[in-house]
Formats: structure tokens, C-alpha cells, sequence
């Protein structure tokens, strides 16, 4: 495997690697590292549909807010860079701040719209500026065929396609599972915040995703009672506050009510001081 830190050298891994010239097909995996299984599957999924892969681990500043958590964000680049070679990955950039952003932050940033001021956006001011930002900036580095970004994180997912459709960036979107530990919680670098308590206490979020996607299959196409419902269990859950929980369209992120299949039920809530989000999509996978 090939490990890049700066521009030259990444540039000098794709071209060893002939990506360019052979007309083999580049998969890309950004993460911003402390890698758990559900990167690792995303990794997976780049290898199936591409000839050559790249992941990238950076901590990206543009798109932590005041007070949140960039400096105790979990690192460890030795491990993840094991793990990627276990798993297939061709070449790894693993850039400083100042070789993505040189200069100092970007002048030009990626306005996500109204999308990025709904949902986590409401909570998080600025978030899809910079996660949208460091992703078109990544692309213009690697230049990768198709990219690999997973379901856990769906507001992003639905921007970033938004992007890549809208400004003709020439990349696919692949969307990668939620991968889940045993007991249901979406798996999260986050989750290594969790104190026991908290650890035990954070699946249910997911039971109560589940417990509203029972609902709609029974029938139920009312949004008002199926919020009510997950609003209850979280609630009901020791250590658990829930910041937002919306159904919406998948497409425009509207709330929809009654409920059609596909629509996707989002939610996000503090386990202590850790914030965790999840989803469902109703009547789908």
C-alpha cells in the first residue's frame, strides 16, 4: 500500500499506480480516520466496483463549529493505516491541514442551499459548508472515478450526490450500509466517547428507529405518531436527549406527512455529552 502525506506524493502514488493512463477505474474512500468496521466495509464496497482504491484520513477543522469537538477527535493513524492494507486499499493520503488548505482556510467554499440548514444543519451552522468544501476539494486531488460514502450519515450523503450531479464533477456516488454493532448502535468513531453507562445505554435510538419501522409496516402513515413514538422511547432511555427526529423526503430532505415508502426517518441525540445520529428508511432498505 501507498502511503501519501503530501500533494507530490499522492500525485506520484496515482501515477505509479496508472490510473491516469490505463483506463482503470479509481475508487476513493474519504474518512476522517480512527477507522471501525463500517469504514472499513465502505473500503470493501471500492474494491468491488473499482480497479484501483484510495482512502483518505483527515480531520477536517472547516466543519467542526465553536466548541466542538475537532482537538479531541479520535486519531490513530497507525491502526487505521493497518487496517487499510488488510483490507485492500491501494494507496492512503493522509494530508496535513496546510497541504489541504494551503494559505490558510479557503476564500471559495461549497454552499450546500437550503439543505444544509435542515436537520443536523439546524444544529450544526456551517457543518455542510465545510464537509461539502473538503470533499469537492479531495475529488479535485485524487480525482477518483466513483466515491464510497455510508447511509449512517445521510444528510451528507444526500448532498454530497447533490454536488456531484449538480456541479458536473464527473464522480459516482455509491452509497455504502449503516453497519451496526450487535446490540443495534450504528457504529460511530464517536462511540469511543461513550462512558459504559452511556454505551449501554445508546442502543436504543436504534430500537426506537426500529419500533417506528415496525409501525409503518403495520401500516401506520402518520408522521406526527410516528415521531411521537420514537420521541417516547427516547424518553423512556436513560441518559438519552433527543435533539431532532424529522421523516423527510429522501431526495429534498422535506418533512412529508402522510408518509410514503422511502421516506427516511433521521434523527440525532445527545448520549451524555456525545452526539449521535441515525436513520431508517420506511418501507425500504
Amino acid at each position: 500500500m501507498i502511503v501519501a502525506r503530501t500533494r507530490a506524493e499522492l500525485a506520484r502514488g496515482l501515477d505509479s499506480l496508472q490510473v491516469r493512463t490505463s483506463g482503470r477505474r479509481l475508487g476513493f474512500v474519504p474518512t476522517m480516520g480512527y477507522l471501525h468496521e463500517g469504514h472499513l466495509t465502505l473500503v470493501d464496497l471500492a474494491c468491488e466496483r473499482a480497479d484501483v482504491v484510495a482512502t483518505s484520513i483527515f480531520v477536517n477543522p472547516l466543519q467542526f463549529g465553536p466548541g466542538e469537538d475537532l482537538a479531541a477527535y479520535p486519531r490513530d493513524p497507525h491502526r487505521d493505516l493497518a487496517l487499510l492494507e488488510v483490507r485492500g486499499t491501494d494507496l492512503a493520503f493522509l494530508p496535513g491541514v496546510e497541504e489541504v488548505y494551503p494559505g490558510g482556510p479557503p476564500r471559495v467554499t461549497v454552499d450546500p442551499g437550503a439543505l444544509g440548514d435542515r436537520l443536523c444543519g439546524a444544529f450544526r451552522p456551517g457543518h455542510f459548508r465545510g464537509v461539502l468544501s473538503v470533499v469537492a476539494k479531495l475529488f479535485g486531488l485524487v480525482r477518483p472515478d466513483l466515491a464510497v460514502f455510508g447511509r449512517k450519515d445521510f444528510q451528507q450523503l444526500t448532498l454530497i450526490e447533490r454536488m456531484s450531479r449538480e456541479l458536473e464533477l464527473g464522480v459516482e456516488i455509491v452509497p455504502g450500509p449503516t453497519v451496526r454493532e450487535p446490540d443495534g448502535l450504528a457504529m460511530s468513531s464517536r462511540n469511543s466517547y461513550l462512558r459504559p453507562a452511556e454505551r449501554a445505554a445508546a442502543p436504543a435510538l436504534a430500537r426506537a428507529l426500529g419500533d417506528a419501522a415496525a409501525r409503518f409496516e403495520r401500516g401506520e402513515r402518520s408522521a406526527p405518531a410516528l415521531l411521537a413514538g420514537v420521541s417516547e422511547a427516547v424518553r423512556a432511555a436513560a441518559l438519552l436527549e433527543l435533539q431532532y427526529a424529522e421523516v423527510v423526503d429522501p431526495v429534498s430532505l422535506d418533512p412529508v406527512d402522510p408518509v410514503e415508502p422511502g421516506s427516511v426517518l433521521a434523527l440525532a441525540a445527545f448520549c451524555g455529552r456525545t452526539r449521535l445520529i441515525d436513520n431508517v428508511t420506511l418501507g425500504g432498505a
